[in-house]
């Protein structure tokens, strides 16, 4: 089988290998893909791999031979689902590769906010803690997680890992869902999200978007937040309304906030939380280990595998 891989860039920038895909067949890569040459790069595959470059209804219609395409992602709407699914195109992700490597950010973002470590690493090679007066130094309030309340919205897999994470650090839960089940966590509640926002000294986004959930962080439940209580973004970025977070942010509404997603990426210059008060962004890298951009490669080598024995798996799209 004939098999483009579009944006191998992001993926493997090198350090894996793509031999599984080879002896499956031939096998072109090419790191990114401007959306002209879509159809001159793809045209005669049957497999498709994509992160992020666009399979519209009109670029779909001009490829005659594909037959199978796989998302490089979980999220899929880079790929015009309907119309790949009326050419009996069938379409894959790859859910769950990045679980713990998500969680783990989470933490990243979180403890930063906490012991601000890279600030304090630079004062010190600036020369601040030898010019201090006293032995002790800081320049920015520290905080213990011991003791203090982690309220997650949307309790899947992401989120059930940070569930678990923070109960390793003495932490109480608090959380949001949908759907309720048996957890086994100590100190672990389920509550309504007004309660959550109430009551949570760190609050951790891992719902997914929906017309529910755009925008569910707005002036209305930040105002119900802590002073001193963070928020962390490591799901979608449309979840927060980047003005109000903004402004509860400058206002010292809440005491600051981690996010490694955006409404819009990279973000625009007009993006008012690039110069928010104690707002840390990281470029949506929560995915992007090398343990899970490994998991991720061999699912997508399991998923062209079982399109191929006839039994698809993580099918997006209804054919």
């Amino acid at each position: 089988m004939n098999i483009c891989i579009l944006d191998g860039y992001t993926l493997n920038p090198g350090d894996l290998s793509w031999e599984q895909l080879m002896q499956i067949g031939e096998t072109e890569v090419y790191d990114r893909t401007p959306e002209d040459l879509i159809i001159e790069r793809a045209s005669n595959a049957e497999i498709i791999l994509t992160n992020k470059t666009p399979l519209t209804r009109p670029t779909l219609e001009q490829l005659p031979n594909l037959k199978y395409i796989g998302v490089l992602a979980t999220g899929f709407d880079v790929v015009d689902t309907k119309a790949a699914a009326e050419r009996g195109i069938v379409v894959s992700n790859i859910p769950a590769y990045g679980t713990e490597s998500v969680a783990q950010m989470v933490f990243a973002l979180l403890l930063e906010l906490c012991h601000h470590v890279q600030r304090h690493s630079d004062a010190v090679m600036e020369g601040q803690w030898a010019r201090n007066p006293d032995w002790c130094f800081w320049n920015y309030p520290l905080v213990e997680l011991a003791g203090k309340t982690m309220g997650i919205v949307g309790l899947g897999r992401i989120g059930l890992q940070t569930a678990r994470i923070a109960s390793a650090f003495g932490m109480r839960i608090l959380a949001y869902n949908t759907h309720h089940r048996d957890i086994d966590l100590p100190h672990f509640k389920w509550a309504e999200l007004p309660d959550l926002m109430r009551l949570s000294d760190v609050v951790s986004l891992h719902c997914p978007l929906t017309a529910e959930t755009e925008g569910l962080i707005n002036t209305e439940n930040l105002s119900m937040m802590k002073p001193s209580a963070f928020i962390i973004n490591t799901s979608r970025g449309k979840l927060i309304n980047n003005k109000d977070l903004a402004d509860a942010l400058n206002a010292g509404m809440i005491s600051g906030a981690g996010l490694d997603v955006l409404a819009v990426e990279p973000p625009e210059d007009t993006n008012p939380l690039l110069q928010a008060k104690n707002c840390m962004i990281t470029p949506h890298i929560a995915w992007a280990t090398k343990e899970a951009r490994i998991r991720l490669l061999n699912l997508a080598v399991d998923n062209i595998k079982a399109f191929r024995t006839g039994k698809s798996k993580y099918v997006v799209n209804s054919l």
